[in-house]
């Protein structure tokens, strides 16, 4: 049976307009099984969506998807909390924790681990399953042999496995705001200067060599994993959803390039890949880290 396709929560601060385009077109346009709704990067941004929520996910609902909500991914102040607890309290939808205080609130319910944990043993992934956790999300930066030892694991807790497959990789978090640095304000009047980026903030080296990307307080790859062509061998491992993780590119387009490659459909690989350039074409593609490579080389599919 094929892996099945997710959207991933959006990471960046899109003007509201666009991020109600984008989960419409989710919705009526995208050949997806699940998506995943909620600010994970920056409780400031919440209020500008956290209305529109239950309106989204019930659209979603009726086109078919299944919706999970994604809380926050760091807790720093009070507002942090109250948005992660805002999130568990919602009943009538999944709940992906993305940071361990979002664990207590979901103690006895069954809930996802999203990729902001870190999950890199079968213990910990043992541990989590008996606190009610019953899928997990995997870290882009583990390696093939790595993500089927643990989806084994996975599979003999009844829980279900999850890795991202297209998208900036999120690589670290910080309690600074690299945005409101840039412009000179604190973090308190950052005046949301990362809207600016809708893909993230180029960050490059000395000698203007092209290294990183900032959201806000995350740390990104500048590549944009693409594991298009290890579908197959993803599928093989036994990984039950890839995810896709919201650029500001066609996404219906990726989500169609995906889908049919998971059922063996569509072009060759090179025809396939030719297109995803033409999505894309900003920035390289990476898949390193599932090679057992530095995360930023790039591997040619055969």
């Amino acid at each position: 049976m094929a892996a099945k396709l997710s959207v991933g929560p959006i990471l960046f601060h899109w003007p509201v307009d666009q991020w109600l385009d984008f989960y419409r077109k989710m919705a009526d346009e995208a050949d997806v099984d699940r998506v995943y709704l909620g600010e994970v990067v920056c409780s400031k941004r919440a209020p500008f969506y956290e209305k529109h929520y239950l309106e989204v996910a019930e659209r979603l609902q009726r086109a078919g998807k299944d919706v999970v909500l994604s809380t926050l991914s760091e807790v720093s102040v009070r507002h942090d909390r109250n948005c992660i607890s805002g999130i568990c309290a919602v009943e009538d939808y999944p709940v992906e924790a993305n940071d361990v205080s979002a664990l207590l609130a979901l103690r006895g319910r069954a809930h996802t681990l999203g990729p902001f944990l870190n999950v890199y043993n079968e213990g910990t992934l043992h541990l989590l399953a008996l606190r009610g956790a019953s899928h997990v999300c995997l870290q882009p930066e583990l390696s093939a042999p790595v993500i089927t030892q643990l989806t084994e694991q996975a599979h003999q807790l009844n829980m279900s496995v999850e890795v991202q497959v297209f998208g900036r990789v999120s690589l670290a978090l910080s309690a600074r705001c690299y945005h409101a640095r840039k412009f000179g304000r604190t973090k308190d009047n950052c005046q949301y200067a990362c809207e600016a980026d809708p893909n993230g903030l180029d960050i490059h080296t000395l000698d203007q060599q092209p290294f990183l990307a900032v959201n806000g307080i995350q740390t990104l790859s500048y590549g944009c994993l693409n594991l298009l062509d290890e579908l197959p061998q993803l599928q093989a491992q036994g990984v039950d959803y890839v995810r896709l993780s919201p650029q500001q590119c066609d996404m219906v387009q990726v989500a169609q390039i995906f889908r049919q490659r998971l059922q063996g459909k569509g072009t060759t690989s090179r025809k396939s890949q030719e297109k995803m350039h033409k999505i894309w074409p900003d920035v390289p593609f990476i898949n390193g880290f599932y090679h057992g490579q530095p995360g930023q080389n790039w591997q040619q599919g055969r």
